[in-house]
């Protein structure tokens, strides 16, 4: 048993954090093609150094319904991820939705299929996962996966969204100071 592994109550340690791109990692530029216009959250690299010192690891899980919607093309959305994983990386895993909402597939989110896909990469179980979103759609996806979510609040989410959070964290640090072992993750604010 690993001491300085993350707790999840019951025994079981997160090992792999996964967050969404938009809102959570970045600043939400709606539909954003060019990569010189990312811009980190407050806290997103300390955040990010903080989880891989404990040795977990990370990844992302976004939907970018620009490019099935033909706002952007599968090369820019690369060149923007790019760009995040240069600020903010190296990420463990990617794992992107480019379908529009009506296309019917299974990965995006609220559905479960990038979390567990990326659960699979990174050879992990689900319930050893932890995902961060800023929006309900994040959480539940986590949820149907079987990992544990985390709402970090932003202008954008709703208040409904906020109360059926099971974690919710007032900012992205927050977040990832419940997912260490001095903090069991449980139902509730993460201080």
């Amino acid at each position: 048993m690993n001491p300085t592994a993350p707790r999840t109550g019951a025994g079981h340690r997160i090992r792999a954090v996964l967050f969404d791109r938009d809102g959570t990692l970045v600043e939400d530029v709606p539909y954003n093609g060019d990569p010189e216009r990312v811009r980190p959250v407050p806290g997103a690299r300390e955040a990010l150094e903080l989880l891989r010192s404990y040795g977990l690891r990370t990844g992302v899980v976004t939907n970018q319904s620009g490019v099935g919607r033909g706002l952007i093309g599968e090369g820019d959305m690369r060149r923007v991820n790019e760009r995040v994983d240069e600020l903010l990386g190296p990420f463990d895993v990617w794992a992107v939705c480019p379908h529009a909402p009506d296309d019917g597939c299974h990965c995006r989110k609220p559905r479960p299929g990038l979390v567990l896909w990326a659960a699979g990469r990174l050879c992990t179980p689900p319930d050893r996962i932890a995902v961060v979103g800023d929006i309900g759609a994040d959480v539940e996806a986590a949820r149907r996966a079987g990992a544990h979510g985390i709402l970090v609040p932003t202008p954008v989410t709703r208040p409904e969204e906020i109360t059926a959070a099971p974690r919710v964290a007032e900012n992205l640090a927050a977040a990832v100071r419940c997912l260490l072992p001095e903090q069991p993750l449980v139902v509730g604010r993460c201080r």
